[in-house]
């Protein structure tokens, strides 16, 4: 009897170690399933990275156009406000100058008009007096 349960014990042995291997062939499988699933999940991501750079990227571009545009338009109008500002003060010094001339012209006449005004009160010194207390009154 001894045979027959050593036979019946290495038969349930057998038994026993295909189920283990079936496990380990079951625990393998999964294990290839689980690392193709993030294989996918992992080149899935990657792919919506790269396309988020791209967008990103391409967002960038836009936004650095739209800032070149701006600055060239804000030095445009610079320069035509400083040409105009400097129009101003050209025609602005011209008036100055021309209202500087007008005057000395007038104090020049004015000048002369006293001196003359003045030689002939003096030449008539003798004949005419004017009083002081006439004037005032």
């Amino acid at each position: 009897m001894e045979k027959d349960h050593l036979e019946i014990l290495l038969e349930d042995i057998r038994g026993k170690f295909d189920l283990v291997l079936e496990g380990h062939d079951t625990l393998r499988q999964e294990i290839r399933d689980t690392r193709e699933d993030l294989c996918e999940k992992i080149n899935l991501v990657d792919f919506k990275v790269e396309t988020l750079n791209q967008k990103i990227d391409g967002v960038r571009d836009d936004l650095n156009q739209k800032i070149d545009g701006i600055r060239d338009d804000l030095n445009q109008k610079i320069d035509g406000v400083e040409s105009r500002l400097s129009n101003e003060i050209r025609a602005t010094n011209q008036k100055i100058d021309s209202v500087e001339v007008r005057l000395s012209e007038k104090i020049d006449a004015v000048a002369a008009d006293l001196s003359a005004h003045r030689a002939d009160t003096e030449s008539h010194r003798t004949g005419y007096r004017i009083s002081e207390s006439r004037l005032t009154k």
